[in-house]
């Protein structure tokens, strides 16, 4: 039984899409992110696009597709390695070399120097940013092409450089007093590599959700302002632990002027806030924490920080998927542990740790509409396509934009999260 299947069986009458039940291929040529959490979101014009599986890889069942995958992997050596993210789904995690968060995939892609292709079991923005960091000659395939990112859609390029003009015709450009410029650009992990070159030619930083509080001290070190694209709750949650107060973070609204906001709004900031968001955290919500609490007493309630401020604030806890995973394991005692991440991940805990009981908060399953297009098949067939000297879905940044882009990141790797 897939996890998919696992999903579907959990809630027959509460899953988002029963569409979740087929192939991610039923999906590559038609408009949208395919079922899921983004299944509502709008997908860009241009967005990559997956042509056809072949059939032999679609029509496999899962026994057959697992013993290819590995006898491709067993031929190809340590000219290729797998990089899996903590959302993926468990038929694909499990022929992964590494699995971790953005922040710990942005470092095993620059210590893999042996291998001569990098496949990235994740989404599109993690592959690009692979491709940055890897070494030359070195390439970066994505399985599924359509995997994309409904958050990094949310702020594209042109709407990010007319919102800068509007901010330095408004602030200027002369640092104060103490040396700091008036604005400082940080992007989420979750955002283009355009939009992490941006940030590299106007003194900006990438965070992940492991080194949001680190990146902000760095950024605020040397700016009076941020502004924080494209997630505004992990932007908020974030300034707000560090006692940032919520009058002085408003959102920008790319289709407004001034973001829909007064002169005097963004002068007093000190966080300028993207209207962005994930749509898998956005659907936790303060009564899911609350009937947790009722029908669980003494339950251990930790989400994500891209969830909304309110369930945030109303979680005993807040932290990356790595935090969530090691505050699980680190529970000695038998623990009831209630997750606000993606679904994936929670039953992958659950199933790991027995001596907790583990639940998602989100009593409807939902994944992530994009990591759900990464499948065992797509796997299958990039491994034999590699095995057979042919290399389909290569992902390549121009490297004028590389240049840029491996700035920012490079100040992102070096800022060590907390909990490290």
């Amino acid at each position: 039984m897939t996890s998919i299947d696992v999903l579907i069986r959990s809630a027959p009458d509460e899953a988002c899409s029963t569409d979740l039940a087929k192939g991610p291929w039923e999906f590559d040529v038609t408009p949208g992110y395919g079922p899921g959490s983004s299944m509502g979101d709008v997908i860009p014009t241009g967005a990559p696009r997956q042509g056809e599986l072949p059939a032999a890889y679609r029509e496999a069942d899962a026994a057959d597709l697992h013993a290819r995958i590995r006898a491709a992997k067993a031929a190809l050596g340590d000219r290729v390695v797998i990089l899996g993210h903590f959302y993926q789904r468990d038929e694909v995690v499990q022929h992964a070399d590494f699995l971790g968060d953005s922040f710990q995939l942005a470092n095993a892609a620059q210590t893999v120097p042996n291998a001569e292709t990098i496949v990235f079991c994740g989404v599109h923005f993690m592959a690009e940013t692979a491709d940055i960091l890897a070494r030359p000659g070195q390439d970066v395939i994505l399985p599924n092409l359509a995997a994309g990112c409904s958050m990094a859609d949310m702020a594209d390029e042109d709407s990010v450089e007319e919102c800068w003009a509007q901010l330095e015709e408004l602030y200027g450009t002369e640092a104060d007093a103490e040396g700091r410029v008036p604005i400082i650009p940080v992007t989420y992990m979750n955002s283009s590599a355009a939009l992490k070159a941006f940030c590299g030619r106007h003194g900006g930083i990438v965070c992940t959700s492991s080194n949001a509080e680190t990146v902000l001290e760095w950024a605020f070190e040397r700016g009076q302002r941020v502004l924080f694209f494209p997630d505004q709750h992990l932007g908020r949650n974030t300034a707000k632990k560090m006692g940032v107060p919520l009058e002085r973070m408003p959102m920008w609204n790319p289709r407004k002027p001034l973001g829909g906001n007064t002169a005097d709004d963004l002068t007093d900031a000190r966080v300028v806030l993207w209207h962005g968001f994930c749509s898998v955290h956005k659907r936790f919500t303060v009564e899911q924490v609350e009937k947790a609490r009722a029908d669980r007493p003494g339950v251990r309630v930790i989400v994500h920080p891209e969830c909304p401020m309110p369930v945030v604030d109303a979680a005993d806890e807040a932290g990356s998927t790595d935090y969530i995973r090691k505050a699980v394991a680190a529970a000695i005692e038998p623990t009831t542990f209630a997750i606000g991440t993606e679904i994936n991940m929670v039953n992958r805990l659950a199933a790991e740790y027995p001596q907790h009981e583990i639940f998602c908060l989100d009593p409807v399953v939902c994944p992530c509409s994009t990591m759900y297009r990464i499948h065992p098949g797509y796997l299958a067939w990039v491994l034999e396509e590699l095995v057979a000297e042919r290399k389909p879905n290569v992902i390549r940044v121009p490297e004028r934009v590389a240049a840029d882009a491996r700035v920012a990141l490079d100040r992102m790797l070096a800022a060590k999260p907390k909990d490290a």
